[in-house]
């Protein structure tokens, strides 16, 4: 079981006091930021992973569950809640909120929406940086770079996973499904060596194997299910 691991929700030397720790989707998008390139990897089906890592959010602040209806038929359910949710996350409440509706209805309704806020607040945090320059000396162009070491930390946290066979926590086996099902691990090969191993690993962890210590928990096994139907669009397209 992992122990004695940094937190990666701390790493900033001066986060700003009013955001609060960090969430799954924002953990997912700056996994997923590639720094030689300054690029985000799976930009193809970023919206359904993030989509994903959002409900995962709700999942996991126990505002979301996933109900059976009938042999081949599941809907998300709000739950009732006193606190208002992460503004970041309240679009996708306010729509499930409305009535129920299945994981493929959600994503396509909520995902698209995600990229620019969650970038604008890993820029806000100090995670990210954008730099501003010219292409051709002419056109203006920004340019993302990293801004504080808490990426390398979730790195990490994912490479003992996948690599040393560690149990992991439920957020670091949330942003592994969702890599996995973004079909972009084989791009972080110079930070976690890909393998057949590695591969195998995150499959499982993908179809919600999480582990004895993740798997006791409910609210976990109500992530797991939001995730698994969640990451059924994704999926079905192809990986580039």
């Amino acid at each position: 079981m992992m122990t004695d691991q940094p937190d990666a929700r701390s790493t900033n030397d001066s986060p700003d006091p009013h955001l609060g720790e960090p969430l799954l989707v924002e953990d997912v998008l700056l996994l997923l930021f590639q720094p030689d390139s300054g690029s985000i990897a799976g930009e193809n089906i970023l919206f359904y992973v993030l989509g994903g890592a959002a409900l995962g959010d709700l999942a996991l602040q126990e505002r979301i569950e996933m109900r059976n209806e009938g042999a081949l038929t599941s809907r998300i359910h709000a739950l009732d809640a006193q606190s208002a949710p992460d503004e970041l996350l309240a679009p996708g409440l306010e729509y499930i909120e409305r009535k129920p509706r299945d994981a493929q209805t959600v994503l396509a309704a909520i995902g698209p929406n995600l990229r620019a806020p969650v970038l604008d607040r890993l820029v806000e945090r100090g995670d990210l940086t954008r730099e501003q320059g010219r292409s051709l000396g002419i056109f203006p162009t920004t340019k993302l770079a990293l801004g504080s070491d808490r990426r390398a930390v979730l790195i990490e946290r994912v490479r003992s996973v996948l690599t040393d066979g560690e149990t992991p926590d439920i957020r670091t086996a949330a942003s592994i499904a969702l890599l996995s099902a973004s079909g972009t691990l084989p791009q972080f090969h110079r930070e976690i060596p890909w393998s057949g191993d590695v591969y195998t690993r995150a499959k499982a962890i993908e179809r919600g194997d999480w582990g004895a210590a993740a798997a006791a928990e409910a609210v976990a096994r109500t992530m797991s299910a939001v995730l698994t139907n969640a990451l059924i669009a994704a999926l079905a397209l192809p990986k580039n």
